[in-house]
């Protein structure tokens, strides 16, 4: 669902990403009441600490559009390095002022039931079963803010809605107090604990009926953080779940339910530099400001591409032009989960309709090595694991700082280093410090090359190297 709060404009850049402080020693995801650093995280499951995300779009994913058309692509997606299958949601979709000829995925008619045009229940169960056969895990995409107007809830419970002289309203944006624009759905009622059991229950429904892994939640801070602090350990009696917040303005999500947030102003910084208008030593500003407002355990998606993005504001191509493999490399090692969108793989090159049916064109993969090595060395370098299980990222000083940037990470034996040209002009520039020397092998070309203190380096527009030990 697009945000209205999504126009961030350039001063807010200032405000955000994936970076945390690693100086607590404990490498599991799992938490400790004993543990003083992370005794009010959320719990979070064993695999998500070394994860990376790939989201689906079943309607576009395949001529078919269906879940079997997903499941036969999912061992290809494990050999990528995915980890979490995000699906877009995957429920009926209301007809009653729909958008286009096939509406919005986010427009629900019911939480509880399969849009017909993607399969049966059948499907979705061998897809989730194929999935934790090959060690991926399926998060759904839930729309807890809102129904389509015709949602079952409208006629069985109408109190469960937000009534202006007696009428359903669309969504209210709680930062501005005005109405959004999103005609296709009625606002639900939070104020209503019978609402709220209903939602519980709902989003119970699908891990014990399918065993999903958790769920990805749409504009999750319009949905009061006490719903989302009640909501937890409600799931977690079942299974211990992974939760994504589609938001990033609200710090105590990260102690009331969510194991991770969007990168939203982490990523319109990428794409001010990639356009010039900001320059790469800004990045640190929006590093910095996380690390302040967020709690130590925090990690951030940290993404190039999703379906707001590409929908609404360009291809990866337009938006990052010649950059988009710097910026990928970048968001796939800075701390923080990186998220692959469907289609990045293979060059997408359009924008995917959002009401319409519009199939990605895959062709022959062409980008599927470049993604494996980044979600590879992922997996490997414990360096790069998410959240308190990963490194802190430690810039490398150079004389460029505005066109280069520089950076290490290192997690007990494990060792990473990054340098990016963020320009597009040729830079030549000279490394500073302490804490990065040694020798590498950069993981795309497989050369060895050492690094140390008071060395020069060369690189081309936009050229990166990723070094690994």
């Amino acid at each position: 669902m697009k945000k209205s709060y999504l126009a961030v404009v350039l001063s807010a850049f200032a405000l955000t990403m994936a970076c945390r402080d690693t100086r607590n020693n404990d490498s599991e995801t799992s938490l400790s009441t004993t543990d003083t650093t992370t005794a009010n995280a959320p719990p979070a499951p064993e695999w998500s600490r070394n994860a990376t995300i790939y989201e689906v779009n079943t309607r576009q994913f395949s001529p078919e559009g269906t879940f079997k058309a997903v499941e036969v692509q999912l061992p290809r997606l494990k050999e990528m390095g995915v980890d979490i299958i995000w699906l877009m949601p995957i429920y009926p979709i209301s007809q009653k002022n729909k958008k286009g000829s096939l509406g919005s995925p986010y427009a629900v008619s019911d939480f509880k039931a399969i849009n017909p045009a993607y399969g049966t229940l059948a499907d979705f169960k061998a897809l989730v079963r194929r999935a934790h056969a090959l060690g991926l895990h399926v998060i759904l995409d839930w729309v807890p803010n809102h129904t389509g107007p015709d949602h079952v809830w409208v006629k069985e419970h109408p109190d469960w809605y937000t009534l202006v002289k007696g009428k359903m309203i669309a969504p209210i944006d709680p930062k501005t107090g005005k109405p959004t624009d999103w005609t296709d759905v009625v606002d639900l009622n939070y104020n209503n604990p019978d609402m709220r059991k209903g939602m519980i229950e709902a989003m119970q429904y699908w891990i014990k009926e399918c065993d999903i892994d958790g769920y990805r939640c749409d504009v999750a801070g319009f949905v009061p953080n006490d719903f989302w602090a009640e909501l937890r350990p409600e799931l977690d009696k079942i299974k211990t779940v992974f939760m994504l917040s589609e938001w990033e303005d609200e710090p105590d999500q990260f102690k009331s339910c969510f194991n991770m947030n969007y990168g939203w102003s982490m990523h319109n910084m990428m794409k001010a530099v990639a356009k010039g208008a900001r320059t790469a030593d800004k990045i640190d500003s929006v590093r910095e400001a996380n690390q302040k407002r967020f709690p130590a355990w925090y990690y951030q998606m940290i993404f190039t591409q999703n379906h707001d993005e590409n929908t609404n504001n360009g291809t990866l191509a337009e938006s990052f032009g010649p950059a988009a493999d710097a910026f990928v490399v970048l968001s796939s090692t800075l701390e923080g989960m990186p998220l692959v969108y469907n289609g990045m793989e293979s060059n997408l090159n359009k924008r995917l309709a959002f009401f319409e049916k519009d199939t990605i064109a895959w062709g022959t993969y062409a980008k599927s090595d470049f993604f494996k090595t980044l979600l590879t060395l992922k997996h490997r370098n414990r360096a790069l694991w998410n959240g308190l299980s990963g490194g802190k990222a430690v810039k490398i000083d150079t004389d460029r700082d505005d066109k280069i940037y520089a950076f290490h990470r290192q997690r007990d034996n494990d060792q990473i280093a990054v340098i990016i040209n963020l320009s597009n002009q040729p830079q030549t520039f000279r490394l500073s410090g302490d804490g990065f020397a040694g020798v590498y092998t950069e993981v795309f070309s497989h050369q060895s090359m050492e690094l140390k203190s008071e060395m020069a380096m060369t690189l081309k527009p936009w050229e990166y190297r990723v070094l690994t030990n």
